[in-house]
Formats: structure tokens, sequence, C-alpha cells
């Protein structure tokens, strides 16, 4: 009711049970409440500054680390996708990568990386979007105030391990000096990359912390995105599909999405379409090739190029988004897959 001029009064209350962890479960709809808000919230309110200023929040709550590299500093610092896809914004709305950690220093206990994209309104860039597609934008972020409020959790909860959260922040904006189709970018890895659509933006901010993510050699990476629309012509906007190789992984997660009501539907990284990512003038390109089709699945084999190589990795395509409302679940932004992650999460690595 932020932007209500008489906000809504006399809401429900509900009362705890008795022997329920009632912290534990008021942190886990704080996250989920946190990821809504975020979403939900029109992009002139919240861009890369105000990402940026959530994450310090989170960070300095749970005594974590927080690294800002913005702007031009992202070409110094080889953010070079990153950079690309946000230059084109208003500079007090410049690209950013956020980078959290914490417990870094106990090298005995596992790292987990969480990846978010945070792209806070996405035209389209110069392959411009209808008003249509444009119209909730503003929740294309909604992949980094997933991995914001599940890594708020992991510190709450305590879990032995170690914690990476990184988010690239960034408008996908129109300006003179936008990205354009045809052009090759550079990457964070070192592989060169051929712009087949501006909007398919995602993929390529992805690509340069994923890579980060890998130079933590960590044992489990999980990324979050509101990357495709094929995801919802596949699945329809409640169930994300999961991404990953390890099986022992896909299985962990779908169940513990089964155990707390949060589901999700692993999809194939068909190994037949990774042709379809072939440039004939760079090393990959970042729309696949018509033939393929499956979009969802080439976005997804476009991440696993730059996935880390270390561990387990996953990556979630959600809507971040309910379009009808119903008891429980809002119309307006919705957090998908954080609940299955922590419970998957809390019962791997028990403290």
């Amino acid at each position: 009711d932020r932007y209500k001029t008489r906000p809504e009064r006399g809401r429900a209350r509900l009362v705890a049970p008795d022997g329920l962890d009632l912290t534990a479960t008021l942190n886990i709809a704080a996250a989920c409440a946190l990821t809504r808000e975020m979403v939900d919230t029109p992009a002139a309110d919240m861009g890369p500054l105000q990402l940026e200023t959530i994450a310090r929040e989170i960070a300095e709550g749970a005594g974590a680390s927080l690294t800002v590299t913005t702007g031009d500093a992202l070409l110094e610092d080889n953010y070079p996708a990153v950079h690309a896809v946000g230059r084109a914004a208003a500079p007090h709305r410049a690209p950013r990568v956020l980078e959290i950690g914490w417990n870094l220093e106990k090298a005995e206990r596992p790292l987990v990386a969480l990846v978010g994209k945070g792209v806070v309104f996405d035209t389209g860039g110069l392959d411009l979007k209808g008003a249509a597609g444009m119209r909730n934008m503003k929740k294309d972020m909604g992949g980094a105030a997933h991995a914001l409020a599940l890594g708020r959790l992991i510190m709450q909860a305590g879990l032995p391990v170690r914690l990476v959260v990184l988010v690239a922040a960034v408008e996908n904006a129109v300006s003179a000096d936008a990205f354009r189709p045809g052009d090759i970018l550079n990457s964070r890895m070192g592989l060169t990359i051929e712009i087949g659509n501006t909007d398919a933006e995602g993929r390529l901010i992805l690509a340069d912390v994923l890579t980060r993510a890998g130079e933590h050699q960590p044992d489990l990476t999980l990324d979050f995105a509101t990357l495709t629309g094929a995801a919802r012509i596949a699945l329809g906007p409640e169930l994300p599909p999961l991404y990953t190789d390890d099986d022992a992984l896909a299985e962990g997660v779908l169940n513990a999405g089964r155990a707390v009501g949060d589901p999700l539907w692993r999809m194939p990284l068909w190994a037949g379409y990774r042709a379809s990512l072939d440039s004939e003038i760079a090393d990959v390109r970042n729309d696949s090739a018509a033939w393929a089709q499956a979009g969802s699945v080439t976005a997804a084999l476009f991440l696993q190029k730059f996935a880390p190589t270390t561990g387990s990795w996953a990556h979630m395509d959600v809507f971040a988004w309910n379009p009808r409302a119903r008891p429980g679940w809002p119309e307006g932004g919705e957090a998908q897959a954080i609940r299955a992650c922590f419970r998957y999460l809390s019962d791997k690595f028990v403290k």
C-alpha cells in the first residue's frame, strides 16, 4: 500500500500454533515480502542505487562485507558485459556489480554463491519492446531480489557456510550510447559475444557475474533471473523451470519445493541445442538460432558456458509475478523458489 492514498486497513492477523519456530517462520515471510516489495516498486524508485542500498542494509545487518563496482570502474575491474548493457542509462542510474561476502574467512566451510539478474527496467534496448511487453518490466530485477532475500535468510539462520551474493544491477535503456545489434562484446571470462538482440540482455550481465562467482570456487551456485518469456510459454507463470546437470541437486531442490509448497519443474540442458549459440564472427551469440526454438533452454545453455566449474550449478528462470490474485498470492510481485532453495540448503548444511 506504499502508493495508496488511503491504505487498506483491518487485514487478517495470523496466530502462530504451539511449537512453531516463530522467528524462523517470520524470517521466511519477511524474505518473501522483501522480494515482492522490491519487484512491485516502480523502476523510478528501484534503480541500481536502490538495489545497492538494500544490499548494504542486508550486509550490515549480518556483519557481512559489501563491494560495489560502479560505472566506468566496471571496465577497469573487468565487467565489460555489465558495463555495455547499463551504459545507456542516466548517470544517476549507472550500472553496478554488488558483491556481499559472509563468513569468507572460515575456509573449512563450503561456499555457496547466489547470483541475481538486476535489470531494474528493460526497454529491450534498441530492439525496443512493444508497449504490452514493456509494461511490467519493472520486475526484471526480480532475480536480484530473490538472491538478496535468500542471502539474508541464509545469514539470519546462521547456516554453516561461506556465502557470496552477486548482483548485476543495470537499466537496459535507450540512448546514443546504447549497445547495438551486431556489436561484439567482451566478457569477464574472455569469450566474445555477438549481439543478435539487445533484448537478450539478462544473460549478458549474468555471464560476467557468474564468471566472478566461479573465481570464488564455490561448492554450489544458484542463479535467479527473470530471463525468458519462453519459460512462461512452456510452464506458465506459477511454475519456474529449474536447470542443472546435477541430478542430486535437482532432486533435492524439487523435493524441498514440494515439501514447502514452492514448486519448480526441471527442464533439460539439451546438448543438441548448443550449436544454436554458435556465431560466425564471435565465440558465442546472445540470441539462439531460430531453428532451436526452445528459448528458455538455449538461454540456460548460454549461462552454462559461464557458470562455475567447481561444485554444482543451478539456474532458475523465475517469473517473479502473479498475473492473477488468489488467496495467499496477491496480484503483482512474487517470490518463487526462495523457500524451496532455503529448505534445500537448510537440510544440506545442518547447523
